[in-house]
Formats: C-alpha cells, sequence, structure tokens
C-alpha cells in the first residue's frame, strides 16, 4: 500500500550509495471557473430578447462555456451526464433521416438547445462544487428571474408591442421569413388573436410563446425560494420577496394549466417529504407561497380566464389529434423518429406533428429510445435530488419534478431546458455535499487518489 511522505532508497549498481526520493505531490487544483459567463448568459436576457439574438443567440453563449471547460480541463461530470450523452448521440444519429435542408436548420437549432443545456449543467456542477455557498451560484438564475418578471409586465402593459430586431434584418429573406425562425427573431410581447375583436393577451416576451413563459415560471420559482431560505444576502433576499408577489399577474395572464399543475404536483411533493422529514421551515415556505396565490385570484379571477379561453378554442381536441397521429406514425420508425415535426393535412391542429409537448416532439423526431433517454435523466436527477435535507435543496429538488409534469404538454427544446438543468446541477452538488457531511469528513479527491 503506497504511504505519502517518506523517503525512499535504492542500490546503484556497484556502489554503496542510496538516493532520496522526493516525496510525491499532489496535483495542483485546477482554476476556478468565472461565474461572469453564467451571468451574461442568464442574467442579460432582456438585452437578447431586444437585439432579437434570445434563441439563436442561445447556443453560441452555451459554446462560450464549453471553451471555458475546455480550458480549464479536468471538468467533473455531474450524476447521470452519461444518459443525456446518450441521448444526445441518438438525437445526431437521427439527422438521417431529414428530408430537406429546411429542416437542417430546425434539427441544429434543437439539437444545439440540448447540447448547450448538458454544457450548461456541468459547468454550473463545477461551480457549485468548488464554492462553499450557492447563493452566488445562483444569482445568474435570480437575474434572469427579474428579467422574466420585468418582460411580463412589459407584456401586460404593452401586448400589442412588436418590433423588427437587429438579428431579423441581419438574416438573409429566405430564412429570416421562415415561420420557425421569424417567431424567434421578430420581437413581440404577448400571443392573442388578430382576428379576435376582443382577444385575450396572454404575456409571452421573452419567449416567442406564451406556454414557454409559464413553464419557465413554474421551474424558475423555486429556485428563488431556495436563494430566499438560504438567506446569505439580505439585500437579495428583500428583492426577491418583493417580486414574488408582482411575478404573480403576468404569470397567472398567461392562462397555462399545465404551468399550474406542475407547480402544484411539485408543492405537494415538497410538502410531503417535509412532512415526513419534520421540516418546519420548507413547510411555512410552502404555506406561504400558497397564500400569496391565493390572494391573487381575488384580484385575477384566473379559473373563469381559462374556462372561457378553453370553451372559444379547439386546444383540447387540436392537440389530440396531434397526439393520436404521432401515436399511429411512430411504428413505421421507432428507432430514429423522422428529424424534426412535420406539416400534414391529415389532421385538425394548424400545428406540425412532433409539437405541441416534449415527450411527442422526443418521440416523433428521434424515437423511442431518445425518449426513454431523455425521461430517464429527469427521473434519475429527480430521485438523486430527493436526498437533499436543507431547506434550499428541498426546493430545488422539485424542478426535475416539475420538468416531468410539463414535458407531455410543453415543449423544452428552447432555453428552459438549460435553466432547469441549472437548477438541477445545483441541486445535485448541494445534496452531494450533504451526503457527505453526514458521512463524516473525507480526504480531498486527490489525496484519495494519492492514497490508494
Amino acid at each position: 500500500m503506497p504511504v505519502l511522505g517518506p523517503t525512499a532508497t535504492s542500490e546503484r549498481a556497484g556502489k554503496d550509495s542510496s538516493e532520496i526520493l522526493p516525496p510525491p505531490t499532489l496535483a495542483p487544483p485546477p482554476p476556478r471557473l468565472p461565474i461572469w459567463p453564467l451571468g451574461l448568459m442568464f442574467g442579460l436576457v432582456p438585452l437578447w430578447w431586444l437585439a432579437g439574438a434570445f434563441y439563436l443567440g442561445w447556443p453560441l453563449l452555451g459554446a462560450v462555456l464549453l471553451a471555458l471547460l475546455l480550458v480549464r480541463g479536468r471538468v467533473p461530470l455531474p450524476p447521470a451526464a452519461g444518459i443525456w450523452l446518450m441521448f444526445l448521440a441518438i438525437v445526431t444519429v437521427s439527422a438521417i433521416r431529414l428530408e430537406s435542408s429546411n429542416s437542417a436548420l430546425t434539427f441544429g437549432l434543437r439539437l444545439g438547445f440540448y447540447a448547450t443545456a448538458m454544457v450548461v449543467g456541468v459547468y454550473v456542477y463545477a461551480v457549485a462544487r468548488e464554492r462553499a455557498g450557492h447563493t452566488v451560484v445562483l444569482l445568474p438564475l435570480c437575474a434572469f428571474w427579474f428579467g422574466l418578471v420585468t418582460l411580463g409586465w412589459l407584456s401586460v402593459l404593452a401586448p400589442r408591442l412588436g418590433m423588427t430586431t437587429p438579428v431579423e434584418l441581419l438574416l438573409p429573406g429566405g430564412i429570416a421569413d421562415e415561420p420557425f425562425v421569424n417567431d424567434m427573431v421578430h420581437l413581440s410581447t404577448a400571443e392573442y388573436s388578430v382576428r379576435s375583436l376582443d382577444p385575450i393577451y396572454r404575456p409571452a416576451a421573452p419567449y416567442a410563446y406564451t406556454n414557454n413563459y409559464g413553464s419557465a415560471y413554474a421551474i424558475t420559482l423555486p429556485c428563488v425560494v431556495a436563494v430566499i431560505m438560504l438567506g446569505q444576502h439580505k439585500v437579495l433576499r428583500w428583492l426577491l420577496l418583493g417580486s414574488l408577489p408582482l411575478s404573480l399577474a403576468p404569470a397567472f395572464l398567461t392562462l397555462n394549466r399545465v404551468m399550474f399543475l406542475s407547480l402544484g404536483v411539485g408543492l405537494l411533493v415538497l410538502g410531503v417529504r417535509a412532512s415526513r422529514r419534520g421540516n418546519t421551515r420548507v413547510a411555512a415556505s410552502i404555506v406561504g407561497v400558497v397564500l400569496v396565490g391565493v390572494v391573487a385570484t381575488v384580484f385575477i379571477p384566473v379559473a373563469q380566464l381559462i374556462g372561457d379561453r378553453v370553451g372559444n378554442s379547439d386546444t383540447n381536441s387540436d392537440r389530440l389529434s396531434l397526439y393520436a397521429e404521432v401515436l399511429r406514425r411512430v411504428g413505421e420508425s421507432p428507432l430514429l423518429g423522422y428529424g424534426v415535426p412535420v406539416n400534414v393535412d391529415t389532421v385538425s391542429a394548424q400545428a406540425p406533428i412532433g409539437t405541441q409537448g416534449q415527450l411527442w416532439m422526443v418521440l416523433f423526431s428521434h424515437g423511442v429510445p431518445a425518449l426513454l433517454c431523455f425521461l430517464a435523466w429527469f427521473v434519475v436527477a429527480a430521485l438523486f435530488c430527493a436526498r437533499a435535507t436543507s431547506p434550499a435543496g428541498q426546493w430545488l429538488a422539485i424542478v426535475p419534478v416539475v420538468c416531468l409534469v410539463q414535458i407531455p404538454f410543453y415543449g423544452m427544446a428552447n432555453q428552459n431546458l438549460a435553466v432547469a438543468f441549472y437548477a438541477v446541477a445545483v441541486a445535485m452538488a448541494l445534496t452531494e455535499r450533504e451526503l457527505a457531511s453526514r458521512s463524516g469528513p473525507q480526504l480531498p479527491p486527490t489525496v484519495q487518489a494519492a492514497a490508494g
């Protein structure tokens, strides 16, 4: 068994002499990764939105993180990283199913979002492991939250606002006029029916679609409460507390049923865990969040608004027709899917087959194995993070649960996937630290490797 420290001797041939060997030295730790790239990516969302670069520029910002990871080297991978790498490999291979060059653009962008989420998760996991406090690691997500609330209120106050962005002007006409691309680069604040005499305005900015706003809200809210529970920065804590009631109006006016459902399931799971562990702080925080939401319904009749909207639209039947068509067609290409969603005239909905839900997009576009990997990552993440015991860790641990509820109904091939990976990476690092502290002090990994 190797021993650190003592000298060693060796006999030279033909001489009665010895050579003193120096003791083995530990490799110096790699340089710490900076947090400012995360602030650039998540904290400046209003700026990227105004420039029209929020979508097309997102993978480029992820490339900056990847470059920093490669330069640094010796990067630890978070739990379940292998599952997501397998998912990326299957998605990449499914490109052979593409039938046109136009499809390659949308395929490449979605693949970019999937890969960027992985890069963000690895980067944040490494950053969180290197720092004693997690509030500073979550600061970029707090800035993202403030941007979300601010642009949400802009959507409420100026729902018809729209303008051509610099990125839209720079793109070739054939690309900028593509509906999928135009939705991403043309600035608009809300979704509404232009043919309606009395339209319902649903906040969307900085996203192209209001469902993405609702999804982001439900994913980010637990992170905000986690920072409040950490309580390491009083000014930030009070700013976040003040933003919670302000965030309800734009969130509620999205009329996103799945946003309410996913948050409800997440809070239910959190409540069960808190009661089993006797964590009164977590239980009190759940009651506080629910009470604020209930009070908001006194001023915003969200149930009535949702009922009116559902009664005046065919959204449910359209979704069901798309889902049925996916199930019918996936049998013809179960392993690699069709590469991207496709437009057909055999369903009542105007949306392409393979949309209206990440589950259906992955199943139709990339096949059954890809879907199993996609779901497996969130399941493993949820189970791993469920072992967190601190109030902040328990709040972060419900993010993968919220995502699992959203996956059948909301698309996640966008920035929200990176937001989810960000939160889960911090939760994993925090959970590992808590588990290590309960099992007793341990040697640093480099010492363990040298000693064993």
